[in-house]
């Protein structure tokens, strides 16, 4: 990056700060600093909501994952709006209504505080780890950009969003992040015209979709039943609906969020708006990955786009092996350009037997490249088993630096922090204002303080922005960030649902029977994960129904034991 892009960068990112900081001055007592006094309008909500879940890994990882596995990701959204539909009649209106701080507090008036600490404890234990993983995104950015080691930015990136963060609390995430979508919107539709723009002259926006298509690409529908398959349209509506309906209507970080809405209707109405332009957005974000993968025909792409692990094995005993692969690569890419732009003339043509045989010769010389680079990752292995081999995520960062022009390379870059600024926020005031709310404050024996609430919700904060920063500097070795942060949250949503869900509907059934339930669902959860019986989105499915499940079976145990013992 040149002067002027570092400029961009820097003048975004410190505007939206002292923007927080200013909107959020006034902040002098629990509830503004974790509702921001309940007075935010129905699309303040919206765009704080969207915000909370587009993180860093949404802007890094998705192009990746539409690059490396075209557009079938974007099904894991379709249960998205029936979720919100759920959440607008049932969560909203039962929360508004109890005026509650956090989620869980509803769970010790319909049932008991062990089930509410247990649901607590499980969503800071994922939400805690998850934040780690976004604060580490904007962290391979700038590694990348500086030619630092990682840990250095993972420290500076997770330091600055600690610091306004726990100066003005919910205020100052709402706040900045009504911002920062406005921004990312309009970088996404200009990053979606520069990747056409710099296709070669003749191929347009359909030609690039052409040639994506015939590569397979475009495969964004999946209808096949098969619980293997992480990305179906069946996994997407079953398997995302009950992992989108846990984690807007049961992880704080996102209930936090709609709970500032002033009134119930206006928290729905957010809600409906998040619905309605979150699959749009991760559709385009999606296809840029693939516009992307249609330039790289045209242009040589690096053989390996994480630029801190080729550098040390061009510095290793088996760097000239490596510049020798490098090699081989290069000549094989630059026969894709001559064979894709074949392939675009036999689309013409609409000859199906030349279009065949022109993806053929496409597809085997792209096996080809794939084959070398797999030789590559295998020499950093030998080098240093310890290597992040993965690199996904440095795809689209590596084409923005690379072909971007100056002043927009700066505002993608921005726009990367932004989305973790919002997210990383999010997270520690959620984390923050669940273990005051459903353990200091609950448990504690002393007298309600304004201005020592204040500070132990503060001082919390801190503490778990450290614990995330550890998180951070081992969140590398989880492969793709979007899908590592998405599993991880199946291993737990379906649990934390399926305690609401029967505390919603199965009122016959009580805290004893749900808490047990709970910990054999959860145990179950782990297990088939661990042998990995199903794809990842199914998991929601079946901790939600073995915890309803289970405390129907422990209610009616424990109700024959009662009655036997009764019985003279």
């Amino acid at each position: 990056m040149n002067r002027i892009d570092w400029l961009v960068l820097c003048t975004t990112l410190v505007s939206i700060v002292f923007y927080g900081v200013w909107k959020s001055r006034n902040t002098k007592n629990i509830q503004s600093y974790l509702l921001a006094d309940r007075k935010l309008p129905w699309y303040h909500v919206g765009l704080s909501v969207m915000a909370t879940q587009a993180s860093a890994i949404t802007f890094l990882s998705a192009p990746g994952q539409g690059y490396t596995d075209g557009l079938r990701f974007v099904q894991f959204y379709f249960g998205l709006p029936l979720a919100m539909i759920v959440l607008c009649i049932t969560f909203i209106p039962i929360f508004h209504r109890l005026n509650v701080y956090t989620a869980y507090e509803y769970l010790e008036k319909r049932f008991d505080i062990k089930t509410r600490s247990l649901t607590a404890f499980l969503f800071l234990l994922q939400r805690g780890i998850s934040t780690g993983i976004t604060i580490y995104a904007p962290a391979i950015v700038l590694s990348t950009l500086l030619n630092i080691n990682i840990t250095y930015t993972t420290f500076l990136m997770g330091g600055i969003v600690i610091l306004y963060t726990v100066y003005g609390g919910t205020k100052a995430v709402s706040y900045t992040q009504m911002l920062q979508m406005g921004i990312i919107f309009t970088g996404l539709f200009m990053a979606a015209y520069m990747v056409v723009h710099l296709m070669p002259a003749d191929v347009s926006f359909m030609d690039s979709l052409q040639v994506a298509g015939k590569m397979g690409k475009l495969n964004a529908i999946d209808t096949e039943f098969d619980l293997n398959n992480r990305y179906n349209i069946w996994s997407g509506i079953i398997g995302g609906f009950f992992l989108q309906l846990s984690y807007f209507g049961t992880d704080q970080s996102q209930v936090g969020r709609y709970l500032t809405g002033k009134s119930i209707t206006q928290s729905r109405l957010g809600l409906v708006m998040n619905g309605l332009v979150k699959i749009p957005m991760q559709f385009l974000i999606l296809l840029i990955g693939v516009l992307v993968f249609t330039f790289y025909q045209y242009h040589t792409p690096p053989m390996f786009f994480n630029k801190v692990e080729v550098s040390a094995i061009e510095n290793s005993n088996y760097g000239d092996a490596y510049k020798k692969l490098e090699k081989e690569y290069k000549q094989v890419q630059s026969h894709k350009s001559e064979q894709a732009t074949q392939l675009l003339k036999t689309i013409e043509t609409k000859d199906e037997e030349a279009i065949f045989f022109a993806r053929k010769n496409l597809n085997v010389t792209e096996a080809k490249a794939l084959q070398i680079r797999k030789e590559a990752i295998d020499l950093m292995k030998k080098n240093n088993p310890k290597a992040d081999v993965n690199d996904t995520n440095y795809v689209f960062l590596s084409f923005v630096v690379q072909y971007l022009p100056t002043g927009m390379v700066g505002l993608l870059i921005a726009i990367i922090f932004l989305a973790s600024m919002g997210s990383t926020a999010s997270g520690l005031n959620s984390l923050a204002s669940t273990t005051f709310i459903d353990f200091y404050r609950r448990f504690s024996k002393k007298e309600s303080n304004e201005k020592r609430d204040l500070n132990i919700s503060r001082f919390t904060t801190v503490l778990w922005g450290l614990f995330c920063l550890i998180v951070a500097l081992y969140a590398g070795k989880l492969g793709n960030l979007i899908e590592a942060v998405n599993i991880l949250g199946s291993l737990f949503y379906g649990t934390i649902l399926g305690i609401f869900v029967v505390a919603f509907y199965l009122k016959r059934v009580d805290g004893t029977a749900v808490f047990y339930a709970a910990l054999l669902a959860e145990a179950f959860v782990v297990i088939a994960w661990y042998f990995d019986l199903s794809a990842f989105l199914w998991l929601n499915v079946i901790g939600c129904l073995l915890v309803v499940i289970f405390s129907l079976l422990i209610k009616q145990l424990l109700s024959d034991r009662m009655i036997k013992t009764i019985e003279p």
